[in-house]
């Protein structure tokens, strides 16, 4: 097996998004091939990508092609501040701002079905709440839809432009929807209940009778059910024996794609309208891995999608249904790196303190054995209610290529395991889910492949807070820590978090705890509080434009740690944000990680042992 390069890891090009151009030859998307987020289109028939964007400072992901010509809308931030603008690029190469001035976050909502407007959300009128406007496609001029003033998310616009589905969150595990009549701006509750519940507006059917929405009433996992505009009633649609996330219309309304939570991997389905109700769609015989990002050319004559396997980044694909053809556009992965040399991930189970199964995503490095034992990470996904999912993950890939196991946890509270799991973090972090990541370890450690002593834990942001927790509160747990833009001052955090979170605000302090009535417990649960326990070494990665973890909450915790003579490694990248999408600093910030594993975990075994000989020989 071949070791690789981070440089060879991020030669790897990464892609998001497809929209088919109006004569369905070409197709949008974004790709940092260059380094740098930008839009790019592909002809359908394979081909180079053409650039449409030349940023080489700001990462621009594409939207949307226009429905009758070659216009494009793009999306950037500055500096990964998620202050996103929405931006036209003309047929000539110029660039508008739609939506311009300072500290305001747009998004496209949709097309009208004959594509003469366009929707956007925008909070530049309060900051804490986005409002819904109507663009014409032509002048650019804009009608106010929908006055948000009472914190609702807004979700999907039927196609007659007569109702507006807006989603209303709780708590994280309790919400309601909402219908807006657009004509006669007046409130329809649909989902009175009692207990909770989890309701979800998903999208209206193509004839603007019915409402799609995602429910677990009555259930452990979400199945998709429709409300009928006109009676009333309400019917069953879809339903797995795991969640279903998502339901969606193709733009033509032929089609309706909707995914299942399997397990850690999203498994698509497919239907078509026959006339007579809908029939499953056949989807082509393709390469392992799972298919992302479903979409239709207008005459629905063909599909394009993603298809991601552990060891296989996206590529995109288009299948024509007329010939019967799949065609895949894209090579992502590296050309120097043979993916023999990648690892398949594992689904695993363990059982935490109390009993409670835990899932997790397993990768094993092939060199791995019983005469070979090899050092392991504790991944910990974002959140809280994130979840960790197969696929490729680059960083994971080339932590294990360097000869490190990786679990990626699941701890309770994660998403995508039943209402139940989901609610059993509540008002425990820093407690029982941290638990959990201390019996992962227990559980690697068993593996007669893995050596006890070299465990360490890593994440990024809840995962990041969760490395910081078990540093502070189980210093006897890991070796080593890596905390990427994690909490370490819940009361700080809660208190800044921006204001366009307005709408979850309640359901993020009925989670973790409200900043003003929950002091106590939140300074008993923040790491910085609790840092001169912390003893082992620390690595801290931070954006320094994050508007969601803010920097001070890792100088803070580098400052505190560092008094106590304890090695600390600080990284702070100056364009990047709550998350890094510049290949550059995601080169950097994965050498780091690996030169701090190797130093502090994996070479930390020999250290010890020659420090206790030193110690023997003093003696």
């Amino acid at each position: 097996m071949k070791r690789y390069t981070i440089e060879q890891f991020m030669a790897t090009t990464s892609l998001l998004g497809a929209s088919f151009s109006a004569d369905e030859k070409r197709i949008l998307f974004s790709s940092n091939a260059s380094g740098i987020f930008n839009a790019y289109t592909l002809p359908v028939d394979g081909g180079t990508p053409q650039s449409l964007t030349r940023s080489t400072l700001e990462s621009n992901f594409s939207v949307s092609f226009f429905p009758h010509d070659d216009r494009v809308l793009f999306t950037r931030d500055r500096g990964g501040d998620e202050n996103n603008h929405l931006f036209l690029r003309e047929m000539d190469g110029t660039e508008k701002d739609l939506t311009p001035g300072d500290g305001l976050k747009a998004q496209f909502a949709g097309w009208r079905p004959d594509g003469s407007a366009f929707f956007v959300s925008s909070n530049e009128r309060d900051s804490k709440f986005f409002d819904l406007y109507r663009y014409d496609s032509q002048t650019y001029t804009r009608t106010l839809l929908f006055r948000n003033e009472k914190g609702f998310d807004l979700g999907a616009i039927s196609r007659d432009e007569r109702w507006i589905a807006l989603n209303k969150s709780n708590t994280a595990s309790d919400s309601d929807i909402y219908l807006l009549d657009i004509p006669k701006q007046e409130f329809k509750h649909l989902t009175r209940h009692e207990g909770v519940i989890s309701f979800h507006a998903e999208t209206f059917d193509p004839a603007s009778q019915r409402l799609f929405f995602l429910t677990n009433e009555g259930s452990e996992f979400k199945r998709l059910r429709t409300y009928d505009l006109i009676t009333g009633a309400i019917e069953d649609q879809e339903s797995a024996d795991w969640d279903i996330v998502y339901t969606y219309f193709s733009r033509n309304g032929r089609f309706r794609i909707t995914g299942v939570n399997q397990d850690g991997s999203i498994v698509i389905r497919v239907v078509k309208d026959s006339g007579a109700g809908e029939k499953p769609v056949t989807l082509p015989a393709l390469p392992e891995g799972e298919i992302r990002g479903v979409t239709f050319s207008e005459s629905g004559a063909r599909m394009a999608f993603y298809v991601n396997g552990d060891c296989s980044p996206d590529n995109l694909f288009v299948h024509d249904f007329n010939t019967g053809q799949v065609r895949q556009l894209t090579q992502s992965l590296s050309p120097e790196i043979d993916p023999s040399d990648l690892v398949d991930a594992e689904v695993v189970r363990f059982r935490s303190f109390d009993g409670m199964v835990i899932p997790s995503i397993y990768y094993k490095p092939h060199e791995a054995s019983a005469i070979n034992k090899v050092p392991a990470l504790v991944y910990v996904h974002g959140g809280p209610g994130g979840q960790t999912m197969r696929g490729y993950n680059a960083q994971i890939q080339y932590l294990v290529n360097h000869g490190y196991a990786v679990l990626g946890i699941n701890n309770r509270g994660s998403s995508g395991y039943g209402k139940t799991f989901f609610a059993a973090a509540n008002r425990k972090h820093g407690r029982e889910p941290l638990w959990d990541c201390v019996e992962a370890k227990t559980y690697l450690a068993s593996l007669d492949y893995i050596d006890h002593e070299r465990i360490g834990i890593m994440g990024a942001s809840y995962g990041g807070y969760m490395t910081l927790a078990a540093l502070a509160f189980r210093p006897e747990a890991f070796k080593v820590g890596v905390d990427i833009f994690g909490v370490s001052n819940w009361l700080r955090t809660l208190e800044s978090i921006p204001p366009y979170w307005e709408s979850v605000r309640k359901a993020i302090y009925h989670e973790i705890g409200d900043p003003v009535k929950d002091i106590d417990i939140l300074v008993a649960t923040s790491p910085l509080f609790h840092a001169n326990e912390i003893r082992k070494p620390l690595l801290v990665i931070q954006g320094a434009n994050d508007p969601r973890v803010t920097k001070a909450e890792s100088d803070e915790i580098v400052e505190a740690v560092r008094r106590h003579n304890v090695p600390v490694e600080y990284v702070v990248f100056s364009d990047e944000g709550h998350s890094f999408t510049k290949k550059k600093n995601q080169i950097e910030a994965n050498r780091r990680i690996l030169e701090f594993l190797d130093k502090y975990l994996k070479g930390g075994k020999e250290k010890d042992k020659a420090a206790g000989e030193q110690r023997n020989a003093a003696c």
